[in-house]
């Protein structure tokens, strides 16, 4: 019997209408457009407008577009994981309200929490499901409305984020396709450089606190910056290590928009040129759990069976990891 791997048999992917450029977050801090593209790479960024839309609508969004090209009756589907650091509300999952919104009513769901690394530790948890051969149609989401939990009177983050979605279906290969190993790791130290201080059992929401603007993300940039770059690097470079590829066997870099200078010192620690690098940050900004998924959304149509992809992203507590993956379809 050939052994199950878990490969990624669709794709699907959502951001919202408004774009929100460089010239007009002029207007709202003190920034202006060639400080935010030669520090970051960002030129624009999707923001969820509309009264009650949360995460949810996003990720609902996403999946649809992935159901409607795959033809696949939302019944099929087992079980739906959203990777997501914005859910609708506390306690009650976003994944189950999206699996019940899709039709996915035979399907069991819950959410995954990792900041930026969400869509990563999802891609190991919603592979562990296939490669077990309980499951035959896993659902991974990465959906985030970062908007929500930004200050937009803070430069240092209000350029950075934007809100989006972007899904995968995790389904059993026999061909020796989809996921082949990972690297993934974490660190607690990271806990007080990026971070939304209220809203958690820690501080609970008060008058104080929203007075205090502790509901919006924070972020020590120069700290995680160093962070990220020597982290992801690192993660991508013993990918490649343990697996014996060389930069000419990987075919793409799928690595987490957050900052171009991060992508950069990460692809050429791997050797990887340019035109192997997928790269969409000057479109949606960091859009934290959607970023990869929507990556491999936009670049869909160039990728081939058997394509060798490595990702890698870094977040919030910190979290970060690398994944190796031979893509298993043609457009």
């Amino acid at each position: 019997m050939s052994k199950i791997t878990a490969a990624i048999t669709a794709v699907g992917s959502y951001v919202p209408d408004f774009v929100m450029t460089n010239k007009i977050l002029e207007t709202l801090v003190d920034t202006n457009d060639e400080w935010i593209t030669t520090r970051t790479g960002i030129k624009e960024r999707r923001i969820l407008k509309g009264e009650g839309l949360g995460t949810s609508y996003l990720a609902i969004k996403a999946a649809e577009q992935l159901l409607s090209k795959r033809k696949l009756d939302p019944k099929e589907i087992d079980m739906v994981i959203v990777a997501t650091a914005t859910p609708d509300m506390m306690v009650a999952a976003t994944a189950a309200y999206v699996a019940s919104e899709i039709g996915a009513e035979n399907a069991f769901a819950y959410d995954l929490q990792a900041a930026c690394s969400s869509f990563l530790y999802g891609m190991s948890t919603a592979a562990s499901y296939i490669q077990s051969g309980r499951y035959k149609k896993v659902l991974l989401i990465g959906a985030d409305k970062m908007s929500s939990i930004i200050d937009y009177t803070d430069r240092t983050t209000c350029i950075i984020f934007g809100d989006g979605a972007g899904a995968v279906l995790f389904e059993p290969d026999t061909e020796g396709l989809g996921l082949q190993d990972e690297y993934l790791r974490s660190d607690g130290i990271g806990r007080n450089f990026l971070k939304m201080d209220a809203g958690g059992s820690l501080l609970p929401a008060s008058e104080e606190t929203v007075k205090n603007r502790q509901h919006f993300i924070y972020q020590d940039g120069k700290s995680v910056f160093k962070f990220a770059v020597t982290n992801m690097a690192n993660a991508a470079a013993k990918i490649m290590e343990r697996n014996n590829l060389t930069h000419e066997d990987v075919n793409w870099l799928v690595p987490h928009q957050a900052n171009k200078r991060i992508i950069d010192a990460t692809s050429n620690r791997m050797g990887v040129e340019d035109s192997k690098v997928m790269m969409n940050i000057q479109k949606y900004g960091n859009t934290t759990s959607a970023t990869l998924p929507l990556l491999l959304s936009d670049y869909e149509n160039q990728l081939k069976k058997g394509d060798n992809l490595v990702f890698a992203a870094f977040g919030g507590g910190f979290t970060w990891g690398s994944i190796y993956l031979k893509w298993a379809y043609n457009s």
